[in-house]
């Protein structure tokens, strides 16, 4: 005689042993994973307890420590999203995130903007983040390049992982580089500033660290500075979002109702306007190049594993 008892993502057979013996019960070792585990899954697209432990701790932590340096939120968050949902949804949903903290942001120190500059940069940024927000549309629908399987797990390299890898690669040297520390342009080049940032910003959300070179020697002080970053962000984000809105996120609508992406930005933006009202209290005790060595190291791993198809 045999019956089954359902557990949660397993099922336990049992088999009537012959009269007088004891009943034997039969569990596979993925069954007894999934007991343990509680049906935790953190597989593609099911953000469960692990994804949103990752996705909150991750904005936290990051906006706290990049609240004044201008940048950081998007390129570190990006690939965390990128472990749970395909890379364009990764982006975008980082950049309702970032969009949000920033209208945060823009409560504390906006006022402090200088509008001719943000007029000069962020004009050019806007135009240039939906150009950049389209291009990655185009590559989104582009087929896979390769397709393999590693220990028994299929792996997919697609146009938009490789070339979100490739920048990754590209600003996580530049995190690690200390001439970029020092990297400053003219103020007439603005205009091409923003387009550049705005580009890279619709494309792979990577925009923050060109933005805070060419505004760095606007003539700005401190409070000046962070204010104009903050107002020249939040233009970028809406532009882009316009796009990904149209694209993305009416594409995959269904993605954000049945596996839980609204929920994840949601508590992705909470948790990042946590860490920027932490950081606006304590950043000053920080050493911002020791954070910024950990963090290249730690886009640098991920900028492989997207590129490999690995995530």
């Amino acid at each position: 005689m045999k019956g089954s008892y359902a557990f949660p993502g397993a099922s336990v057979q049992t088999s009537q042993a012959p009269s007088g013996s004891a009943n034997t019960i039969s569990l596979n070792p993925l069954s007894v994973v999934r007991i343990l585990a509680g049906n935790l899954s953190i597989s593609l697209g099911t953000p469960a307890a692990m994804s949103y432990l990752i996705i909150c701790s991750t904005a936290t932590l990051v906006a706290a420590l990049t609240l004044f340096s201008g940048f950081g939120l998007g390129m570190v968050l990006m690939p965390m999203f990128a472990i749970f949902f395909p890379v364009e949804i990764a982006v975008a949903a980082t950049a309702v995130v970032h969009l949000a903290n920033n209208l945060f942001k823009l409560t504390l120190v906006g006022k402090n903007a200088d509008l001719k500059v943000v007029a000069r940069f962020a004009l050019t940024a806007a135009l240039f983040a939906a150009i950049g927000a389209f291009i990655l549309e185009y590559f989104s629908g582009l087929e896979p390049i390769v397709v393999y399987t590693l220990m028994g797990r299929d792996c997919t390299i697609t146009p938009p992982k490789l070339v979100i890898a490739c920048l990754i690669t590209i600003f996580a040297f530049l995190e690690l580089s200390r001439r970029f520390d020092r990297l400053a342009f003219d103020p007439r080049f603005l205009p091409l500033g923003g387009a550049l940032s705005g580009f890279f910003g619709g494309l792979s959300g990577h925009q923050g660290a060109l933005r805070s070179a060419f505004l760095i020697r606007a003539g700005l002080d401190r409070d000046g500075f962070i204010g104009t970053s903050v107002v020249s962000a939040v233009v970028v984000d809406l532009s882009r979002l316009i796009v990904y809105g149209v694209s993305f996120f009416s594409r995959h609508f269904s993605l954000a109702q049945t596996e839980g992406l609204g929920g994840l930005i949601l508590a992705g933006t909470v948790a990042a306007f946590l860490g920027s009202f932490v950081g606006s209290r304590m950043v000053k005790k920080v050493t911002m190049r020791a954070v910024r060595q950990i963090v290249g190291g730690m886009l640098l791993l991920l900028a492989v594993a997207l590129g490999a198809g690995l995530i």
